[in-house]
């Protein structure tokens, strides 16, 4: 089996790596059968003009004017594949972590599932991993999860194969590394099959030369998955619950989530705990921005956690801010002391915020733990425990 047989290129970003690049191209060009491997320049300072040039007529090359970024290099190839009639591209990086030889995989898997979105994973726990990486490849599989339900391995790698006809549906706006992770998640919202595969990969300090800028980049990657998030909460994973519960049911969604009769009765209880913190802790207008998220990620039940994160519903919202303000006035003796609900007043908090600030968040950990004791004394006195903690 070929690239013929998927329509497929290859596409190979490269920038100033001169030391990894012929070997990189001389991998690629062993499964390919000429004219379909596609190398985007990004204005290189090195020696990469001189060795593209070796190849002539058995490469296509496109030069940027200057170095605009690895995103912008992958828009440009998306761009040129499609105007030659390629329905599938892989893009493989040129700093030579990954390997030429595992493209027949990609070209297997592409093949059983036409028009599926093909991930390569790596093995980050392998010796030689920097830190900084393994640390960015948990970071953003979080991160992707919580924007689109789904759970992948390997969210950062170089090494995929893109559906090029769902690729030119989305509307990219990124332009440097942060571009692999956008074009990913609009394409699981756009509900594309996405399906990752082993593949080996190579760290050598000796000769990969990494682009990446640990401040700036992660930063660009921190402003998208804001963005992302705040599109998730506000329309897409709402479109998601309410497609699956049309498909399901409701109340039996309810029901099989709040019941679960294999979930533990500390795992219940610490749902509770978990949502009457969120809900009293003093982050207005985030506590379920950043309460679902974590819920999701550290597996709790998501009906009792949102049950219990009802207990800052409007009429019991000055009630806590006044016991904010009288727990906080126990350890900060310097702030406005209240002696009566009604001496709450938005000058008063304004007045003194850290008081407030302070009293909410222990009053939030204090009625976490208070609520979990009682919950979970509850459910051992009234449930039958099925299952280990």
């Amino acid at each position: 089996m070929t690239l013929k047989d998927i329509h497929c290129c290859i596409l190979i970003p490269t920038y100033n790596n001169q030391k990894t690049l012929r070997r990189v191209i001389d991998g690629v060009l062993v499964c390919s059968s000429g004219e379909d491997v596609i190398v985007i320049n990004d204005g290189s300072t090195d020696d990469t003009v001189s060795i593209l040039s070796e190849y002539g007529s058995r490469i296509q090359v496109i030069h940027n004017d200057r170095n605009r970024g690895k995103g912008f290099s992958l828009r440009r190839g998306f761009k040129e594949a499609l105007n030659l009639g390629y329905k599938n591209a892989i893009s493989i990086d040129s700093d030579g972590q990954h390997l030429p030889s595992d493209i027949p995989l990609f070209i297997e898997k592409a093949y059983q599932n036409p028009g599926a979105l093909i991930m390569g994973s790596r093995n980050m726990e392998q010796e030689g991993v920097p830190g900084k990486s393994s640390f960015g490849h948990k970071f953003s599989n979080f991160w992707f999860k919580v924007e689109t339900g789904l759970v992948l391995p390997d969210t950062q790698t170089g090494f995929r194969l893109y559906p090029l006809e769902e690729v030119s549906k989305i509307r990219l706006l990124t332009t440097k590394f942060e571009t692999e992770i956008e074009v990913i998640v609009k394409l699981a919202w756009r509900n594309v099959k996405i399906l990752p595969i082993d593949i080996q990969v190579i760290y050598d300090k000796n000769e990969r030369v990494t682009h990446f800028r640990p401040f700036k980049d992660f930063t660009r990657i921190s402003i998208l998955n804001t963005y992302f998030v705040i599109l998730t909460l506000l329309f897409y994973l709402p479109k998601r619950l309410f497609l699956f519960v049309k498909k399901k049911g409701l109340w039996k969604i309810i029901k099989e989530e709040a019941v679960k009769p294999d979930e533990s009765n500390f795992s219940k209880a610490r749902s509770i705990a978990f949502g009457i913190f969120m809900g009293i802790v003093p982050i207005w207008g985030f506590q379920l921005l950043v309460g679902i998220p974590l819920s999701v990620y550290f597996k709790m039940n998501k009906v009792l956690f949102l049950t219990a994160a009802n207990i800052s519903l409007p009429p019991l919202i000055p009630i806590i801010i006044f016991f904010s303000y009288k727990f906080g006035g126990l350890f900060y003796r310097n702030g406005v002391q209240l002696d009566s609900i009604k001496d709450l007043s938005l000058g008063s908090i304004h007045k003194n915020f850290v008081q407030y600030f302070l009293g909410g968040s222990l009053l939030a950990l204090s009625a976490g733990f208070l609520a979990f004791g009682v919950s979970f004394i509850l459910f051992n006195a009234l449930r039958k425990e099925t299952s280990s903690y």
